[in-house]
């Protein structure tokens, strides 16, 4: 039971910081841009076809990730010259509409370029392989390395937000974007540089998980979902609301899919504990975010509103 605790334990910490990296970049367009990007997902999903276009055709995982993401980063910025800029100003249903038709433009698009057979992208010989942590407990080397570059990103971005100008500039906008206008601050330009931020962080993420995830159209929206649970418990255009409500997030999900239905068999039969277990799983996300809503409504470091 120690050994299934600490491989979900880390299945969950694996888990977070993808969400995080997804999140990070949206909860930036909600705080500063004030903009509901529902193809947030989508973007993640194209980083993951790109990388195992960009592998099959290189056969070298460095090489694909090196041309998957400013592929991905140019196909993000096209989208948003061509469509987000020309939403800015609009409403939130607007917004909500607008890219809900984006999703499904991109994904029947991926459709006629990719087909609709799942890809697959393998795992670099270098990562290959198990590593003994405790015990006979043994870890994929691969997952070990997206918890590394995912805390390692998250550092990055830490120091990039909280210690350069750029950040500083972030940080204002989610304060008081009129107010960074008014003092000379091209909007239109930092809410580029702002989407490109999070389509560069989503692609990252969907290339990252494409050696253990099988790279379909359905992989963006079935992560968006979470992703907006997260940015609403961590508190819209916090950065570090957004890991923690990552790592909560992920962590809920994961050890209550694996221990949910064990706990139950104390007080029912198998079969029954099984069943119901595969129900209230999926259920606890929203109960955490429904928890954490009543008792701080800004989420756990948003700013509060008046």
């Amino acid at each position: 039971m120690t050994n299934l605790f600490i491989l979900q334990l880390l299945n969950g910490l694996q888990f977070g910081v993808l969400l995080f990296l997804i999140a990070a970049g949206l909860t930036l367009v909600f705080g500063i841009m004030d903009f509901v990007n529902l193809a947030h997902g989508v973007l993640y999903m194209v980083g993951a076809y790109l990388m195992a276009t960009f592998v099959a055709m290189t056969g070298s995982f460095t090489l694909g990730m090196l041309l998957a993401i400013p592929a991905a980063l140019v196909f993000g910025l096209l989208v948003e010259y061509l469509v987000i800029r020309k939403l800015y100003h609009r409403s939130h249903l607007d917004q909500v509409l607008a890219t809900f038709g984006l999703v499904m433009i991109v994904s029947e698009g991926v459709k006629i370029i990719w087909g609709s057979a799942p890809l697959s992208v393998p795992v670099p010989e270098l990562l290959s392989g198990s590593i003994a942590l405790v015990g006979p407990l043994q870890y994929p080397v691969y997952r070990l390395a997206i918890i590394a570059t995912g805390l390692l990103a998250a550092l990055m971005l830490y120091l990039l937000v909280n210690h350069t100008r750029i950040g500083m500039l972030l940080r204002a906008g989610a304060t008081n974007q009129r107010m960074v206008a008014a003092l000379g601050v091209n909007i239109t330009r930092l809410f580029t540089m702002i989407f490109a931020f999070g389509v560069m962080l989503a692609c990252f993420a969907g290339a990252m998980v494409a050696p253990i995830l099988s790279v379909d159209t359905g992989m963006g929206e079935s992560v968006l979902i979470l992703t907006f649970v997260v940015i609403v418990i961590g508190g819209i255009g916090s950065i570090r609301g957004a890991f923690l409500g990552a790592l909560l997030v992920a962590m809920v999900d994961t050890l209550g899919r694996t221990f949910g239905p064990i706990l139950l068999r104390m007080v029912m039969d198998s079969s029954d504990a099984s069943q119901v277990g595969r129900t209230l799983a999926p259920m606890l996300v929203y109960i955490l975010m429904a928890a954490i809503l009543f008792a701080k409504p800004d989420g756990l470091f948003g700013r509060k509103t008046t």
